[in-house]
């Protein structure tokens, strides 16, 4: 049976629960090594990043390896420009060796001119992989925009001689559309990172409760009362195969308080659905408090709420303060380790430098060390053994 949308009220991430936070050593991630490695593929920059799980959101694995779907560009000389030339790789996984299998979709089969993150779900049965993701512009532009789509394609999963591949690409779908009433129609021409609004992300949950799917994505609320109007959105699939999808209003909205709530996902213990995403101090409303760069949460009895912020603040992982941008785009696995990027390192508590060279010398682009969080009720912290 589909949620009746009297089911359905939009929870709240408010300045009085980011001002509340204080001392985060309990959320505070381990300060990465100053010699951690800055390339993984040669000639390549990887950042956000998802694993290929199954649909009740445990992840897959093949002969021990584990496969990611990372995006990537070439290693250009201003890090701030490769999200104007992002494809999805396809990488695989075990034991902290990482091996390279090539690009995931072939070119050209993108209706847009970059592909942006989403996630990827396999079916055991058959072996075949469904990859939700952002369709960000469109074909042949020049100058490229930040206009945004949630689009699926499918794909068999062929794993030999130690590598993974997808073949048989289906041809790409419009998941669901902006209906810019409930979030906005994001096809903006002009933009900065941090700062464009949001129609994007898609991360597939099959709730265990009614074994139905659903969408959450990064969305903007229309008509709001401030610029900064983040929101969590969800759409449920009302069709057999992931098909169908209508839209649901936002599950959070930070409206007045926050302009990206970027990669959202739920995790379920013990009963409770646990929402994270991964946010930045400097899309909060710079007249009002704001956190760290880091992963935050709202746990929640039901799907569809409410929600209370985890840790009265939200703040579940927090870069540490002597190096505040070491981090980004923080991924709950289903174990409860955390998968990242390595962004900028080795920047301390020193300003950043508005120079390509400068970001260039600091800029990781590698998968980061992966911790764990440890989730009790309401109270979410990163275990430190």
């Amino acid at each position: 049976m589909q949620v009746s949308l009297a089911d359905i009220s939009t929870s709240h991430w408010c300045a009085r629960h980011v001002a509340a936070i204080a001392d985060f050593s309990d959320q505070t991630i381990p300060q990465a090594s100053a010699d951690l490695a800055r390339t993984l593929l040669d000639g390549l920059y990887l950042w956000d990043m998802w694993p290929l799980q199954l649909p009740d959101g445990s992840t897959a694995r093949r002969d021990g390896w584990t496969i990611w779907f990372i995006l990537s560009s070439p290693a250009i000389p201003d890090p701030d420009l490769r999200h104007g030339l992002a494809r999805i790789r396809l990488v695989i996984e075990k034991d902290g060796e990482w091996r390279d299998c090539g690009n995931a979709l072939p070119d050209g089969h993108n209706p847009g001119s970059r592909e942006w993150a989403g996630t990827s779900v396999l079916d055991p049965e058959t072996g075949i992989v469904t990859l939700f993701y952002t369709v960000a512009g469109y074909p042949g532009e020049d100058p490229i925009t930040f206009a945004q789509r949630l689009f699926q394609t499918s794909g068999t999963l062929k794993f030999a001689d130690g590598c993974a591949s997808i073949i048989g690409w289906s041809a790409p779908t419009e998941s669901v559309e902006s209906d810019g009433r409930h979030y906005m129609i994001v096809n903006q021409r002009e933009g900065v990172p941090g700062f464009i609004k949001g129609f994007r992300d898609p991360a597939h949950f099959r709730d265990p409760e009614t074994e139905r799917d659903y969408l959450l994505f990064t969305g903007s609320i229309p008509n709001a009362s401030s610029d900064w109007n983040g929101c969590i959105g969800i759409a449920e699939a009302t069709g057999a195969g992931f098909s169908g999808w209508r839209l649901l209003p936002p599950l959070i909205a930070a409206d007045g308080l926050n302009n990206e709530q970027e990669r959202p996902h739920v995790v379920t213990r013990n009963g409770l659905y646990y929402l994270f995403w991964s946010t930045q101090r400097k899309v909060f409303e710079p007249n009002g408090p704001n956190g760290p760069n880091g992963l935050y949460g709202m746990v929640a009895p039901s799907l569809f709420g409410p929600y209370e912020p985890l840790n009265g603040t939200g703040l579940v992982a927090a870069n540490p303060d002597n190096e505040p941008f070491q981090y980004y785009s923080w991924w709950v696995m289903g174990d409860l380790q955390v998968a990242s990027f390595v962004d900028l390192i080795g920047v301390g508590t020193g300003p950043i430098v508005d120079d390509a060279a400068w970001r260039r010398a600091h800029f990781g682009g590698v998968p980061a060390p992966r911790f764990r969080i440890c989730l009790d009720g309401n109270r979410a912290w990163v275990d430190q053994g």
